[in-house]
Parts: structure tokens; C-alpha cells; sequence
């Protein structure tokens, strides 16, 4: 399968120039191509769809270079993951291979990143590592995205909005700035000035129309997946699950010991249970569609 060379952070710049030639294939060539590959094994036709989606691995890959690793080896992970979605995919279930394909992206990505950070090899259960990928982004929602100890009303929040003890928030996020982020403004090669910075990446010269339809697509499956999942729980669980955590003014224990007549603690016990009940729901639907599991 050719894929154009990556052998570190010299080579980059090249690199991404290179894989702007791949043209994006319509929907139906990427339905032929994949017919060929599931049917044939056809060689050819798995590197034409390898190579049309290598911009999408950059742009996701982009996404996590604030983990301190090179961005050349998270883009290398994640062209692995690509090669994995392409040998798994299926396209008579009506999916397009780029929404298929981010989920095995991004899963290859996070966990190298994870085998890579030393500080996070002390946790790595599922929560911890929904944890790990999302406090950077609650921090910035919350205004709250400092070089310090988080607020207790922020750690509240977000413990609650992922479902994880308060005092493992105040731990991931310490370990987090123990490690550091990588700057935007360094050079993207070490050996020339003026060969550009990685600020200047952060947004692209034109739209890719793969990241837009497989973003809004990646959207569609995974409500679709929320709804199927919640019909796993019964109407008290899914009524307090859905106040607790799927609203935008989420009510409080007290409000729904109130509704139903039971102290505050039961309702949370309903909740972590229902939560519980549907987290493994929705691995069991991912792994039905052949998807890697949601983090």
C-alpha cells in the first residue's frame, strides 16, 4: 500500500504538501473501491482509499498535539488506524468510509498517546481515559483553562458531567499540567527559519469536505447509538439519567428526590447505575456496527 513517507518532524511539512495531491473520492468510486477490497482483497484499491483519507488523519492527528508527542508519530498512528478501518469496512451498511474510519483513528491515536504518557500509565481504566481526552476541552468550556488547581465548583462540574469521582478530576488535571502543553509557535522544522509555525495549521486553506461529512455524519451515528442504547433502561432510570446528565440546566439531586419521593442518595445511586447500564449498552452497538467502542 503506498503512503507517502514519514520518517519524523524534518519531513512533515512535505508530507502534508503530498497528501493535498490524493484526490477525494465520490461517494460512488469509495463504494466501488471498497466492494473490490471486501470482495477481491485488491490491493490497489485499498491504497486509493487509504491515500483520500490521509487528510483526515492529519486533521484529527492535529487535534491531539497538545499531549507533548510528536506530531508525526500521532499522523503515523493514526494512518494505522485508517489501514484498520479500511480492512474492516463495510460498505453495503450505508456508512461513508470517513465516518467509519475516524472512530479506528482516533482510538489508534489515544492509545499511543496513552502507552506514550508516562503520567497517565498509573490510570488507565475507561473512565480515566474519558477523563484524560476531555478535560482540556470542559477546562475551556468553563473558562477555566489556567496553568493551576481547578476551582471546586469546576471540579463539581466536570466530575459529575463525566461521571467520575471529583477527586480523579483534581488528580488527571494536576498530572496533566505536570506535563505540559507543546507550543503553537515553534517551527515545524527545526533546521530553517521562516519554514512556518503550527499555529499556521490551525486552520486550513480550504474546507475538507471528507472532515465536514464525516464529522456530521460521526454526529448522526452517535445519536442514533444514544437513542438505541436508552431504550436499555427502564422509564424511572432513563427520566433520571436524562435530568442528571443529558439536559442543559441539569436538575439537582434534591429536585428528584422530591419527584420521587426517595432520598437524594437513591436518585444517585439510580443514576450511576443507569449510566453504568448505558455505557455498556452502547460498547455492545458499537461492537454490533463493527465500531471501535465509544471512550
Amino acid at each position: 500500500m503506498s503512503v507517502p513517507a514519514l520518517s519524523g518532524e524534518q519531513s512533515l511539512n512535505r508530507y502534508l504538501s503530498e497528501i493535498k495531491k490524493f484526490p477525494i473520492l465520490t461517494p460512488e468510486q469509495e463504494y466501488m473501491l471498497a466492494k473490490r477490497y471486501q470482495e477481491h482483497e485488491d490491493p490497489e484499491a485499498a491504497a486509493q482509499l487509504v491515500t483520500s483519507h490521509l487528510r483526515l488523519v492529519a486533521k484529527i492527528a492535529m487535534g491531539y498535539r497538545g499531549y507533548g508527542l510528536p506530531i508525526s508519530d500521532l499522523i503515523s498512528e493514526g494512518n494505522v488506524g485508517l489501514m484498520q478501518g479500511v480492512k474492516k469496512f463495510e460498505p453495503d451498511r450505508g456508512f461513508r468510509l470517513a465516518t467509519y474510519a475516524m472512530w479506528w483513528i482516533k482510538a489508534s491515536i489515544q492509545e499511543f498517546i496513552l502507552r506514550s504518557w508516562s503520567l497517565v500509565k498509573m490510570g488507565t481504566t475507561a473512565a480515566q481515559k474519558k477523563l484524560f481526552f476531555n478535560l482540556r476541552r470542559m477546562k475551556r468550556n468553563l473558562d477555566a483553562y489556567e496553568d493551576t488547581d481547578l476551582h471546586p465548583d469546576d471540579v463539581a462540574t466536570i466530575a459529575r458531567e463525566l461521571g467520575v469521582p471529583e477527586q480523579e478530576v483534581v488528580n488527571m488535571n494536576r498530572r496533566m499540567l505536570m506535563g505540559g502543553d507543546s507550543s503553537l509557535n515553534v517551527s515545524m522544522r527545526s533546521d530553517e527559519e521562516g519554514s512556518g509555525q503550527w499555529q499556521d495549521w490551525l486552520q486550513d486553506d480550504r474546507p475538507l469536505q471528507d472532515v465536514v461529512v464525516a464529522e456530521a455524519e460521526e454526529a448522526d451515528v452517535r445519536r442514533a447509538m444514544l437513542v438505541e442504547a436508552m431504550d436499555s433502561l427502564n422509564e424511572r432510570e432513563r427520566h433520571i439519567l436524562t435530568e442528571r446528565r443529558l439536559v442543559d440546566n441539569p436538575q439537582t439531586l434534591e429536585e428528584l428526590s422530591q419527584v420521587y419521593d426517595v432520598s437524594r442518595e437513591r436518585i444517585r445511586q439510580i443514576e450511576v447505575r443507569a449510566f453504568e447500564k448505558l455505557q455498556k449498552a452502547m460498547q455492545r452497538i458499537a461492537s454490533e456496527k463493527l465500531l471501535p467502542a465509544p471512550a
